[in-house]
């Protein structure tokens, strides 16, 4: 469980950090005019959210297989 938390916090954190770089450049500027950037948040965020559950469902599996044995 300390194993995930560590990881989600360095993920949040990369994120983080991409998304405060990425607006310093002409393609996000032209995104951002036309309203397409709120739409490539919202994938990254759901992939994300999606791949962050899915981990998190696979450690509980795998601890209780492991509990079992």
């Amino acid at each position: 469980m300390m194993r995930f938390k560590k990881i989600a916090a360095l993920l949040l954190f990369s994120f983080v950090s991409i998304f405060a770089h990425a607006g310093e450049g002409t393609m996000a500027d032209t995104m951002r005019s036309n309203g397409r950037i709120y739409v490539v948040v919202a994938v990254v965020v759901t992939i994300l959210i999606g791949l962050i559950l899915y981990v998190f469902r696979l450690d509980r599996k795998i601890s209780k297989l492991e509990k079992d044995k």
